[in-house]
């Protein structure tokens, strides 16, 4: 999963991809590198980052879904929102990655349901101004895995078909960086939850954080890819569904080794086949 980000104060490229134009250019870029599915987001969710209107949020995604959606991407949007998910599908759009898992707008899910889309829905425990202030846990994965089932079971009691759910633990959302590593660790342990998994580690600040400078400086956002094609290699062989990434062609390249090494066929793809929910073609 390609990331996206229409927004002027993304964490990773804030402003890089804000207008339609290099948005719709970087999206075809990250598709001729191998991206399957693209992540189109107008709302940043990194700590602190003030919501944008939902006005503002749609005249961000919606023209970059509809320019991709018709040069045949498949492609999700981004949103907590359920008037933003819905012009989205409108527009062309086949998933919706829902970084609150219903909880911020419980009515995503009726709309999710109505059209039949697929959906991702996040562990997620506040928004980005309070998030981190509720980064408390006993047992962070045994809590994770059991805030998730409930926000599976939500989706499912709004009509959303089990065969068109993934869910995501969400690192780095209301979790210190302990909490991340342990997580990741412990992966396995949300295949209770009998789901395919997204993982989106792709440049977090965890990461800056294991990369520090021997003073302690943080590596640069742009500067810890090679760490995280490292998680992608880790998630390719756990078997987890999608990795959520802001640079395609590493991860790719790591996934088609990894495919190689465990004789996988490395043309199987995208929500379908085993452990994936459901196909997700604007022919169906």
């Amino acid at each position: 999963m390609g990331v996206v980000n229409v927004t002027p104060d993304s964490f990773s490229d804030g402003g890089r991809f804000l207008g339609a134009d290099a948005a719709v250019e970087h999206g075809l870029a990250m598709l001729a590198e191998g991206a399957d599915l693209l992540d189109i987001g107008g709302e940043s969710t990194r700590p602190g980052a003030t919501r944008p209107l939902a006005t503002e949020e749609l005249a961000r995604v919606v023209p970059v879904i509809t320019r991709l959606a018709e040069h045949g991407a498949l492609v999700s949007v981004d949103t907590m929102r359920s008037e933003v998910a819905e012009a989205a599908l409108d527009a062309g759009a086949v998933v919706v990655n829902d970084v609150s898992g219903g909880l911020a707008d419980p009515a995503i899910l009726r709309v999710v349901a109505e059209r039949g889309a697929a959906y991702v829905a996040m562990h997620w425990r506040g928004h980005a101004d309070s998030m981190q202030q509720r980064a408390s846990y006993a047992d962070v994965v045994g809590e994770v895995c059991d805030e998730l089932r409930r926000r599976v079971d939500d989706a499912l009691a709004a009509g959303v078909q089990p065969d068109r759910l993934a869910v995501d633990p969400g690192l780095g959302f209301a979790k210190t960086a302990d909490h991340n590593w342990a997580l990741l660790q412990r992966l396995t342990e949300l295949d209770a939850l009998g789901l395919p998994i997204l993982l989106g580690s792709s440049r977090k600040s965890f990461l800056g954080a294991l990369l520090a400078a021997p003073d302690g400086t943080p590596r640069p956002v742009l500067d810890r890819e090679d760490a995280n094609v490292a998680l992608t290699t880790l998630a390719g062989l756990l078997g987890v569904w999608a990795v959520r990434v802001h640079e395609a062609r590493a991860s790719v390249d790591a996934l088609k080794v990894v495919a190689r090494w465990a004789d996988r066929s490395v043309d199987e793809r995208g929500f379908g086949g085993s452990g994936a929910p459901g196909k997700v073609g604007r022919d169906e």
